[in-house]
């Protein structure tokens, strides 16, 4: 997985001071970054604080693990039916 160039708590103040009246344009050139990535922060981040934002990463990096959990039992389980299906 890809990390980005900014933590959570630059983002969070990225969205802060757009939320005080800074232009959307002037931040990005400050920042160095794509108003595309912006929007996205916003839509994504907006009106969180970054316990929530903290809370949403642990809850998709523990969502990924039970996804790969799974997947390694179904296969477990796809083997041993088959394996059990050719000895009869």
């Amino acid at each position: 997985m890809m990390n980005g160039r900014f933590t959570d708590v630059q983002i969070m103040g990225i969205l802060k001071q757009a939320e005080g009246g800074v232009p959307v344009s002037e931040l990005c050139r400050e920042h160095g970054m794509s108003s595309a990535s912006f929007y996205k922060w916003r839509s994504k981040f907006g009106g969180m604080d970054s316990s929530l934002i903290a809370e949403m990463k642990d809850m998709t990096e523990q969502n990924r693990r039970l996804k790969k959990m799974y997947a390694e039992m179904s296969m477990q389980n796809d083997l041993l039916k088959e394996a059990l299906g050719k000895k009869r």
